[in-house]
């Protein structure tokens, strides 16, 4: 497609009972080894996983004006095109829930369900949650934080600590699970750190890039299919601001993981991998 070819992998069939789950990963930046959890549905469940252009194995032109949602969301009907879907299910994590949250607002035929793991739905919303749990950190980190908003010195020792801590409570709250061990060992030299700093920014809730006005909000509405919003129970995104979302759209449901964090496939592994497979059976029987 215009920009670059794109990376992707299938698991698992194509073809038969069950319609393939199309995965969108997070980011902007990430890539699909952040998603490789959803494998172990590949032994009744198609999936098909999918590099972001300028993200992990995909090409990496570099050119800023390929950086927009409506670019990254075309790239859904690549990849459908590509492995000849009719139908799919569509799974979108973090940056992934907005495109797949903009894609099926477009009411594109044959999209089957909608899943949304803790996604970004609105800048205003994200931030609001950050809001809430950076007032349940500690003093001293709430106040490196503020200090570097008012300096925008965002590479002090103090900031990264206060990071750290909010990235070890919301982000992901376990070590790496075997699986995603297996895949990236302790780095992950496919991020693109980049694409985050231009889109979004220096921190998981400090945003200066062109996502920085992004609202989602509206297209909730516009969801025909049916929709399944998760979150971690210590999520970055809280389950009682996806709970409000899911109540604003016509036919959508919510589930929360106990125990985990933004990234619940690495944090509780089982439950994510249940809650995926109940979802895709239900809706393809």
């Amino acid at each position: 497609m215009p920009g670059g070819t794109i990376y992707s992998r299938s698991n698992g069939p194509l073809v038969g009972d069950g319609v393939p789950t199309v995965m969108i990963h997070g980011g902007p930046g990430g890539n699909h080894v952040g998603m490789v959890g959803a494998l172990p549905l590949a032994d009744r469940h198609g999936i098909i996983l999918y590099d972001q252009l300028d993200c992990g194995l995909s090409d990496r032109p570099g050119d800023p004006a390929n950086w927009t949602v409506d670019r990254f969301v075309a790239e859904v009907d690549a990849v459908r095109a590509a492995y000849g879907l009719e139908q799919l299910h569509l799974c979108g994590t973090s940056w992934g829930g907005t495109l797949a949250l903009e894609y099926a607002a477009r009411q594109p035929a044959g999209l089957k369900s909608l899943i949304l793991m803790s996604p970004l739905v609105s800048t205003r919303a994200w931030l609001a949650d950050a809001k809430v749990h950076i007032r349940n950190l500690p003093r001293e980190a709430q106040a490196a934080i503020a200090e570097a908003e008012r300096t925008g010195n965002f590479d002090s020792f103090t900031f990264q600590e206060a990071d750290r801590l909010y990235a070890s409570r919301h982000l992901s709250r376990e070590r790496l699970s075997p699986l995603h061990l297996a895949c990236i060992g302790r780095q992950d030299p496919l991020f693109n750190l980049d694409l985050y700093l231009a889109m979004w920014g220096p921190s998981e809730f400090i945003v200066t890039g062109s996502l920085k006005q992004y609202d989602g909000e509206p297209l909730l509405a516009q969801v025909v299919a049916p929709t399944l919003l998760v979150a971690g129970e210590h999520d970055e995104a809280r389950p009682e601001t996806l709970r409000g979302f899911a109540r604003r759209m016509r036919d959508a449901r919510f589930a929360m993981v106990p125990g985990a964090g933004h990234w619940v496939e690495n944090d509780r592994p089982a439950d994510y991998q249940r809650i995926l497979r109940d979802w895709l059976e239900a809706r393809d029987a």
